[in-house]
């Protein structure tokens, strides 16, 4: 008798929980599964169970507040619905075959940390919606097919730790903005059309330790404030279209701010 009540007991208790996961937040779930073409997924959904369930999908407290599909095969495009998972903090969709835009209403998840949308197919701008994301550390959008300029609107992101912008086919300048995000540990900017100089404003970037910009079309020198970043171990910024050949500096394998003050020499240092 007692094992048939905490069975039926588990059975109301797992009821109760399915039922308090808003119909917005399922909604958007199950826009994502169709519009990225979630049968052929290689962990796929079986929509008639809970959503606890459901492969990828963190729910705490009755609310959404992760969806990791990374590496699932994801093809499609996203829809404006995902902006609905107003609890969500971490959403991971990198190395899937997703085309189209990045959605705006990304800038609706204010709860977010991490949005990771590496090695897909994204084409068009980035929104400037996503400086509106004010609780964000890291955001990876490298290895797509992205245009246009850097927003502006990302200098105001200022818990940001980690911007991976590189293999994309941004253009125009280095906005000076970014040297607002104070916080800023990894800058990568890499194989993209950037150009004009390296902004003197990344100097304030004093927790940066990782500045890399090789293979853009950016001139100039090297500025020499940036010789007051104690914590940078990594320099890159060949294959550019720079006054002078720059030392490159990988893992603190050579003194960075002889890198910066060098300016004869030119040499890389490969990862061991």
């Amino acid at each position: 008798m007692k094992t048939i009540k905490l069975t039926l007991l588990c059975l109301l208790v797992s009821a109760f929980a399915v039922a308090n996961i808003s119909s917005l937040e399922k909604e958007a779930l199950l826009a994502i599964y169709s519009s990225t073409q979630g049968e052929q997924w290689t962990n796929t959904w079986d929509i008639s169970e809970p959503v606890t369930t459901w492969y990828g999908v963190t729910v705490e407290n009755d609310k959404v507040v992760a969806l990791d599909l990374q590496l699932n095969n994801l093809t499609g495009t996203l829809p404006q619905e995902i902006g609905n998972l107003k609890y969500l903090q971490n959403l991971n969709l990198g190395f899937n075959k997703i085309a189209g835009t990045i959605p705006a209403s990304l800038g609706l998840l204010s709860n977010l940390n991490t949005l990771e949308l590496f090695l897909n197919t994204f084409e068009g701008t980035i929104p400037s919606e996503l400086g509106d994301l004010k609780n964000l550390k890291k955001l990876a959008l490298y290895s797509n097919s992205l245009s246009g300029s850097i927003p502006t609107s990302l200098g105001l992101l200022n818990k940001l730790e980690s911007l991976e912008l590189g293999s994309n086919f941004l253009t125009g300048d280095i906005p000076v903005e970014l040297g607002r995000l104070t916080l800023l540990k990894k800058l990568s900017l890499i194989d993209n059309k950037l150009h004009g100089y390296i902004p003197t404003e990344l100097s304030d970037l004093k927790q940066l330790e990782e500045l890399i910009l090789s293979e853009n079309k950016l001139v100039g020198h090297l500025p020499i404030q940036l010789n007051n970043l104690s914590k940078l171990n990594t320099l890159m910024i060949s294959d550019n279209m720079m006054a002078r050949e720059y030392v490159s500096v990988i893992d603190n394998k050579v003194d960075v701010k002889k890198a910066i003050l060098n300016i004869e020499d030119t040499y890389v240092v490969e990862r061991d």
